[in-house]
């Protein structure tokens, strides 16, 4: 009788364990292409950096500034 429980459990072991990993590979999927923060959230310090640029020198003297922050965005998944 042992032998048939340790059958039956087997199956039902392996059974989970590949939903669990199913579910992994989806989530961890699914966070590599999806950015984790909203676009407003992302990148505080270079957001600073470039909106006190632009405030200060007006947006064509502040390119390096605004790429910088684009750089940065890409980085934390987003398209711009």
């Amino acid at each position: 009788m042992s032998g048939v429980q340790l059958q039956s459990t087997s199956p039902a072991l392996t059974l989970q364990g590949s939903r669990q990993a199913e579910g992994s590979v989806i989530v961890a999927t699914g966070a590599e292409s999806k950015p984790k923060k909203k676009i407003c959230c992302a990148c505080p310090d270079t957001k600073k950096l470039r909106d006190e640029c632009i405030v200060e020198n007006g947006e064509d003297a502040c390119t390096k500034w605004i790429e910088a922050h684009r750089q940065c965005l890409r980085a934390e998944g987003f398209n711009v």
